[in-house]
């Protein structure tokens, strides 16, 4: 029996305790870096075309800007129904980036002048060219709403585009946004998501130049709010917009639009009366001040 047994069993029967060693605490390791293809080269900043010409096959690309649950898709569909106008599936092209794996390509970029948003632009910009060239049509009008989020390195990638905002009630927009799906977005979250689509849809309209529309007016009379975006568009109003249903759309599938029943209607079907200002709740009244629905 070693002493220290014999030590220890002696105090635990006087006291009830034990002598035990204290170990040393290692200090703790620092995690381990990205892989070199998540890493971001140096000095990387979102920045405009180095060379326009050659950098950028869209011209002019035109960029709707809405928050979700504004009716954007019911708007892509009538302009995809021009014969001048393509307006796809929601894209969510920003999400696309590029990994430099290696040493030596990575090398090779910044030879070439490219950081890896130089890089992630010129993707971009490839993938909507591609989808205007099988079109066949000249106007690429892209609509995704989260791009609302991304409306600065948006106007940087591409300083010629265009840019159309749609507005919409905000409590409207919180009841259609729950009502898509009631089990997963509860009212409690409502607000809070939406209102953050909003506050960077108004941030976007306040420093971008462009054309405002409102859905109200839109399903209220919509030939008139079609001729006045072709106007802005610089192509003739065809009376087909207001018939989408008979042409292609491409599925009505969630994730990449609009999917519920009105929609799949093919015609523009009337909104839902607007809410009573004592149905708005204080974190919505200041944007539907600023959005003209509350004076």
């Amino acid at each position: 029996m070693s002493w220290k047994y014999r030590a220890n069993a002696t105090l635990e029967g006087l006291t009830g305790y034990t002598l035990t060693r204290r170990l040393r605490k290692e200090p703790p390791k620092p995690p381990p870096p990205p892989p070199l293809e998540l890493q971001r080269l140096p000095g990387d900043t979102a920045r405009p075309p180095v060379d326009p010409e050659h950098d950028r096959l869209l011209r002019e690309p035109v960029f709707l800007l809405s928050s979700v649950r504004s009716g954007s898709t019911l708007l892509r569909v009538m302009l995809n129904s021009h014969s001048r106008v393509h307006s796809p599936i929601e894209t969510h092209f920003r999400r696309m980036s590029v990994g430099l794996g290696t040493d030596p390509v990575r090398q090779a970029m910044e030879a070439l002048g490219h950081n890896h948003s130089d890089i992630e632009h010129i993707v971009w910009d490839r993938m909507l060219h591609r989808e205007l060239t099988r079109s066949g049509k000249p106007v690429l009008v892209e609509k995704t709403p989260s791009n609302v989020f991304a409306w600065r390195r948006i106007s940087t990638c591409w300083p010629d585009a265009r840019f159309v905002f749609l507005l919409r009630h905000p409590m409207s927009i919180v009841q259609s946004w729950h009502e898509a799906d009631p089990g997963k977005r509860p009212m409690t979250e409502a607000v809070p998501r939406t209102l953050s689509y909003m506050t960077y849809l108004e941030e976007a309209r306040t420093h971008l130049e462009g054309l405002t529309m409102r859905y109200e007016a839109l399903v209220a009379d919509p030939e008139a709010e079609l001729r006045r975006l072709c106007l802005f568009l610089g192509v003739e109003w065809e009376p087909v917009m207001l018939n989408y249903g008979s042409k292609d759309h491409g599925g009505f599938v969630k994730g990449i639009g609009d999917w519920r029943d009105k929609i799949r209607t093919g015609t523009v079907v009337a909104g839902r009366p607007l809410p009573s200002p004592d149905e708005i709740p204080d974190e919505l009244q200041e944007i539907c001040r600023q959005w003209g629905y509350l004076s």
